[in-house]
């Protein structure tokens, strides 16, 4: 950048005359606040806000006192902005905000505004594996990102910053005489060239997960997608899997904690110096500079030599680095040694700072004017990434800093991330990590081709260690976001709190948008100060993802709306939005859940259904039924070791119902297993459960019984069934498929039968799970259509209905005939839904007959299956619905009342003309004809116990 002075063509207080990375050429127009200001590509809207002379953004979350720019990215505790033009979009930071033209945003009070309409951008994910992943584009991550590519090594390189070079793109740095920008732009240019390399800007990685997995999102817009193609997602999701992870990450530096602290204007040293530098920007026009450390004079010389007024530098060490004493000098700029600033003066703005002597500063002795206050108290090594991957953290006293203590698998850190501030020894060090890295994973390291080159950071002499200067406590903020101020940290420990964790929740500290970036480890400081102890005693909070906020859109990508969860459809899907199905999820099945008619509800529609099918008939596209195919010598004996009942002695052309059991013994699904062949099976399962099943064999075949002569393969969706059910289904069926007998002597209850239709072959099945006499029609999913609109064509004269599982849950319920998941709740054996006769007694074992003979599966008050009738006749009672008992005298017991079960299905019955419930309730076998009562909103309703089958106890309709 060229220097420059008011008098040579520079705004005083905002936009250089020249130099800055800013596309100088193209202005910008944008919103703030209602008034509009003008920008640069390249600008964030930080810098364009400081550029016109504004610090102030917003105002604090709960003393709404004014909160400004006080960093120059992700670290900035306090310019929170919500945008509103063109898409709303909160809480996100002026800082890393790019410029675009047509942005209208505001401040925030620390909370933002979500949008009233959907957002409509693309989002999208990617999977990326690599030998090496490099965290940071800085000196450091540049250097090993070129040194792996060198080796042949697949790269990625991934920056959260629009261009890469880290620090030095704020700063005048000077590599092998040439700025050190050129060096930056010719390893970009290498890594170009690199095939294997993958380099990725505006790319945060904000969680390290376990063996090399991290996350990263990409900015692929310049924020909102207006100058992108339409088809380009604004932001995308990259799921690395790396060999090694180059954590690169850089430094913050961190404030120092004094009196009213928080006044816009107030900012960190190395920040006032990349708005110079970066974005030709001067963030005021008279400067104090508050220092702990050497890196501080850089911006006091820069933004001097840029023809701001550097009123001092406050430095708390007694004498003045050698490095920098003459350069001051030539400047002119005064220095105050051993000296603290301990407090502002200002409204919306910094405009004085009040100093005294480190070893007095309860009396300040003198008040510098300025508009600009710029802090340096030390810096961070960002470790964040480090310590996701569990690595521990050790304090350097040395650089007053928490540095990474141990190597953790798989993970280098290098730079400064790693402690080390000199660019020479960062170039040295991150070449000879990567080489190291790259050793380990059999390449060779490659060369050095960088040359030693001047220093960045707090070299020199030695930073001195101060956390905040004495004043009143409770107007020292340590988290200028949450407004958490000394005097809370100091209440915490009153309270008893001695660990950073705890300190952190009692006090919100560092739990805002930026995460304790600037706070964090200054709070830990003042924590051991009050405590007594020093900072490596004390420790620090443990860093967790993600290391900015991600938008959840984000993480959703394409999974939203009618992506967010996979949709499954059945063969016959469009013919039932046709016929103006309501549809339900389950699973991830689309179930048709009833099919109204003009002017009809749910309970119109099913009430219609129900009695259709009770006498006539009517059908159901069953499809979404879990199927499988258990083929081998040995499937008989398999099944035999699953099912409660036995299958092996299934005569082939059969059908026996059984019920799986978990190890407990409690029931894990239920369904129907057909015989096809000596040596294979179809076994049905429900369609919630079917993925669940199949894991389950695969998991005892592959673990338990690997010696079993075994295959299984879902076919769920291969198979298209629709039960056709009612006292007019033989008919129906008998008339599609004329060649096949249907009376109860030729197809009984529970065989089927193999035919054609149209020459598509198809399996009739006797199966009810209504009730009434009924087949199942399975066939081939190809042909599912046209078999169905065959059957539909042909029941027209009998009046055929089709149903949907509305239906279907009431016809089963009024059977008894329970749903797994809906009925049972991992607590309940077959014995509790009143199905003894499906547990065997002739086999010697299978999974879960042990735990049947526990004391505890034999109570008689175990929750068993029972039917409710309510006494009135007309409430429905709510699912879930507890009840209860009355004592002997008929008034309720006295608190807690005890609750005897809960309500598991309930609807209302066209057969019965009455409503009617299914329930769990303690011993309730021996419970049929007692009155109890269910809570329903503030009434209590009457409801009479019976036995869980309430329509046609005898069986009689099964055949017709």
């Amino acid at each position: 950048m060229t220097p420059t002075t008011p008098g040579a063509g520079t705004r005083p207080g905002f936009r250089t005359g020249t130099g800055g990375r800013v596309d100088r050429s193209r202005t910008i127009t944008f919103t703030f606040e209602g008034r509009t200001h003008e920008g640069h590509p390249g600008d964030t809207l930080a810098s364009a806000l400081l550029a016109g002379g504004r610090h102030q953004v917003g105002t604090s979350i709960k003393l709404g006192r004014p909160r400004g720019i006080g960093a120059a990215w992700a670290e900035d505790p306090g310019g929170l902005v919500q945008v509103e033009e063109p898409f709303p979009e909160p809480m996100l930071l002026a800082s890393t905000l790019e410029l675009f033209d047509g942005l209208s945003a505001h401040g925030l009070p620390g909370q933002g505004r979500l949008a009233e309409v959907a957002d409509t951008a693309r989002y999208d994910s990617r999977h990326l594996h690599v030998d090496v992943l490099v965290v940071g584009a800085g000196p450091a991550g540049l250097q090993a990102a070129l040194t792996a590519a060198r080796a042949g090594a697949r790269v990625a390189l991934v920056d959260e910053q629009s261009e890469a070079g880290g620090t030095l793109l704020g700063s005048t740095d000077v590599l092998g005489g040439a700025p050190a920008l050129e060096w930056v732009a010719g390893a970009v240019a290498e890594l170009r060239a690199h095939p294997d390399v993958t380099h990725l800007q505006r790319t945060t990685a904000f969680g390290v997960y376990d063996d090399g997995f991290v996350l990263a999102v990409e900015r692929r817009t310049d924020h909102l997608g207006t100058a992108a193609p339409q088809n380009l997602s604004r932001q995308r999701v990259w799921r690395v899997r790396a060999e090694h992870v180059v954590v690169a990450t850089g430094a913050h530096e961190r404030p120092v904690v004094f009196t009213d602290n928080d006044r816009p204007g107030t900012m960190l040293a190395g920040a006032a110096r990349t708005y110079l530098h970066r974005y030709g920007v001067l963030a005021g026009t008279r400067a104090v500079v508050f220092t702990t450390n050497d890196s501080a004079y850089a911006a006091a010389v820069d933004l001097a030599d840029a023809g701001v007024e550097v009123a001092a530098v406050v430095e708390v060490r007694p004498t003045v680095p050698s490095r920098w004493a003459g350069e001051l000098t030539r400047r002119g700029i005064p220095v105050r040694t051993g000296s603290v600033v301990t407090g502002t003066r200002g409204e919306e703005r910094v405009s004085a700072a009040l100093v005294a002597p480190l070893e007095a500063p309860a009396a300040p002795t003198e008040t510098l004017d300025c508009d600009l206050l710029l802090v340096s108290g030390g810096w961070n090594p960002a470790v964040h990434l480090f310590s996701q991957a569990r690595g521990r953290l050790r304090f350097d006293a040395a650089l007053g800093a928490f540095v990474p203590a141990e190597a953790v698998r798989g993970m280098t850190v290098t730079g400064s991330a790693a402690g080390t501030f000199d660019l020479a020894a960062v170039l040295t060090g991150a070449h000879e990590a990567a080489g190291a890295v790259l050793s380990s994973l059999g390449l060779d390291p490659g060369r050095l081709a960088t040359p030693p080159v001047a220093t960045f950071g707090p070299t020199g002499d030695a930073p001195a260690l101060l956390w905040r200067v004495e004043g009143p406590p409770e107007r020292q903020f340590v988290d200028v976001q949450r407004d958490a101020t000394v005097a809370d940290i100091a209440r915490a420990v009153g309270a008893g709190l001695r660990s950073p964790e705890h300190v952190k929740r009692y006090t919100t500290i560092g739990t805002a948008h930026d995460q304790g970036k600037t706070s964090g480890i200054v709070a830990a400081g003042v924590l051991g100060e009050l405590l007594g102890r020093g900072p490596e005693a004390v420790g620090t909070t443990t860093f967790r993802p993600p290391y900015t906020p991600v938008a959840f859109a984000t993480l959703a990508g394409q999974d939203r709306g009618r992506l967010f969860d996979p949709e499954r459809t059945t063969a016959v899907h469009d013919w039932h939005v046709q016929h103006g199905a309501v549809f339900e999820d389950v699973g991830q099945w689309k179930r048709p859940r009833y099919y109204p008619r003009p002017g009809e509800d749910l309970e119109a529609a099913v009430l219609r259904e129900c009695a259709a099918v009770r006498t006539g008939v009517g059908i159901m596209d069953g499809s979404t039924l879990g199927k499988i195919d258990v083929q081998g010598p040995d499937a008989g004996e398999f099944l035999d070791r699953l099912y409660t009942n036995v299958m092996s002695s299934l005569p082939v052309g059969r059908i026996r119902y059984g019920v799986m059991c978990a190890a407990d013994g409690m029931v894990l699904d239920d369904g129907t297993v057909l015989r096809i062949a000596q040596d294979r099976y179809t076994v049905t399962t429900t369609t919630g459960g079917a993925a669940k099943v199949l894991d389950w064999m695969e998991e005892w075949l592959q673990t338990e019984w690997p010696h079993l002569r075994v295959h299984l393969a879902s076919v769920t969706e291969q198979w298209a069934a629709f039960p056709v059910a009612g006292p007019a289904s033989r008919a129906l069926v008998g008339a599609v498929f004329p060649d096949v007998d249907v009376s109860n002597e030729a197809f009984p209850f529970m065989t089927w039968q193999d035919t054609t239709l149209g020459g598509v072959p198809v399996r009739l099945a006797r199966i009810s799970f209504s009730g009434e006499l009924a087949w199942e029609v399975h066939v081939n999913a190809w042909f599912a259509t046209a078999v169905w609109e065959r059957l539909v064509a042909a029941g027209r004269e009998h009046g055929l209905t089709p149903y949907g599982t509305e239906t279907m849950h009431v016809l089963r319920a009024e059977k008894g005939y329970p749903i797994i998941g809906q009925d049972t709740d991992g607590t309940v054996t077959p014995q509790d839904l009143g199905m003894s006769w499906v547990v065997s007694k002739k086999k010697p074992d299978f999974v879960g007959k042990r735990s049947f003979a526990r004391a505890d599966n034999q109570r008689p008050d175990r929750k068993q299956l029972v039917g409710l009738l309510p006494v009135d006749r007309d409430t429905v009672l709510p699912e879930g619905s507890q009840l209860i008992a009355f004592q002997d005298d008929g008034r309720l017991p006295p608190p807690p009342v005890p609750m005897l079960g809960h309500v598991t299905s309930s609807y209302r019955s066209a057969f019965l003309e009455r409503p009617f419930a299914l329930a769990l309730l303690a011993g309730g076998a021996s419970r049929h004809g007692q009155t109890l009562h269910v809570p329903v909103g503030d009434r209590l309703v009457a409801v009479e116990v019976t036995g869980p089958v309430l329509v046609d106890p005898e069986g009689a309709r099964r055949d017709g």
